[in-house]
């Protein structure tokens, strides 16, 4: 069965008449679109693409199996000429991304009574196809090819943003389409920053330097954290971190399966670097989804009780972070398979003294 077939057994199940998709990722993932205007309209047996000129020859390569219709005044009074069509009384839409001023549109506009829908793609795209998984590990190896780089690049006196520029530019030039976010390069004591974009701020000798990148591959992404330090470490408390951080990690991995919570995958590390006195400069979730998003579900946090199921790709990523003296960070990707998990970030973890 297609992918569409799937999603119009979804929307039968669930007796919905008819959903508009009209936000960004999830229009991806129902239709294969690529391109920055249009909405898919989706019934249990028909799929329509609404688009302007500029996209209706690209409409009809990627959105397989969708009726390409154009419009030429306003998108949503042609969308209301097709639920005229087929009769729809009640249209869902995408309640967590609809803006106020597009719903006042919306209610203007359609005959049907607007239904709010929330979760209903995103839980659909939690689980990866074959085809999703082959980017994902694409962008993976991307990633991984681009540690190897930087660590022949990084040089006392660079600044942050050097190394971030150079860590986007080998990317790109290995395929990637873009970064999956704001690269993180912090050094020094700002390596205690777990968000830490990268700055103007010089790399120095004994320097620990975290770098939190990843990069977008057809579509899907990669995010993966290594922490590594620039000759012998200024403080010898950033060692002990290092290596309670990396002991955390690993434990993740070795017990990460099918069945198992967020609230119980992130007790895992969370017990751990809780057990050497650092709970408290642990302090965000262990770990998210990654996919179409750089963060979707589901969560490995202390408020998710949500099990995993084979196709989930969670990042395992926890961190602690002394201010003053600096943090340490090291995450991967891992697949949830039926009976554990793959991991699909193979650079090295012990930590690298450059």
């Amino acid at each position: 069965m297609t992918k569409l077939a799937n999603i119009q057994k979804a929307i039968s199940e669930r007796k919905l008449e008819a959903v508009l998709v009209t936000s960004e990722y999830n229009r991806r993932y129902v239709s294969g679109f690529t391109g920055t205007s249009g909405v898919a309209l989706l019934t249990p047996e028909k799929a329509y693409f609404v688009t302007d000129f500029r996209y209706t020859e690209q409409a009809a390569r990627q959105a397989v199996g969708y009726e390409i219709v154009k419009h030429t005044g306003p998108i949503f009074e042609t969308v209301e000429e097709l639920l005229q069509q087929n009769g729809v009384r009640r249209l869902a839409f995408e309640a967590d991304y609809v803006t106020v001023s597009a719903y006042k549109g919306m209610e203007a506009t359609f005959s049907a009574s607007l239904e709010p829908l929330s979760d209903f793609f995103e839980g659909m795209r939690q689980i990866k196809s074959a085809d999703e998984m082959k980017a994902i590990k694409t962008a993976c190896e991307i990633a991984d090819k681009a540690f190897d780089h930087i660590l022949g690049f990084i040089k006392v006196g660079m600044t942050e943003l050097e190394v971030s520029n150079e860590l986007e530019f080998f990317m790109r030039k290995q395929g990637a389409t873009s970064s999956s976010f704001d690269t993180i390069v912090a050094s020094g004591i700002r390596s205690a920053l777990p968000h830490g974009v990268a700055s103007e701020k010089k790399i120095e000798q004994g320097d620990f330097v975290t770098m939190d990148y990843g990069c977008y591959y057809n579509g899907y992404c990669s995010d993966m954290t290594r922490t590594i330090s620039i000759g012998e470490p200024s403080n010898p408390k950033l060692k002990e971190i290092y290596q309670i951080t990396l002991d955390a990690q690993l434990k993740v991995i070795d017990a990460l399966k099918p069945g198992m919570s967020g609230i119980e995958a992130d007790k895992i590390a969370r017990d751990h670097i809780a057990s050497f006195g650092y709970g408290d400069a642990f302090g965000h979730s262990l770990g998210h989804g990654i996919g179409l998003e750089i963060h979707e579900g589901p969560n490995l946090s202390m408020n998710s009780p949500q099990k995993l199921v084979p196709g989930n790709v969670v990042t395992d990523e926890p961190g602690i972070y002394l201010p003053g003296i600096g943090g340490v960070r090291i995450e991967d990707d891992l697949l949830i398979t039926e009976t554990g998990n793959e991991v699909l970030i193979h650079s090295p973890k012990e930590l690298i003294l450059l």
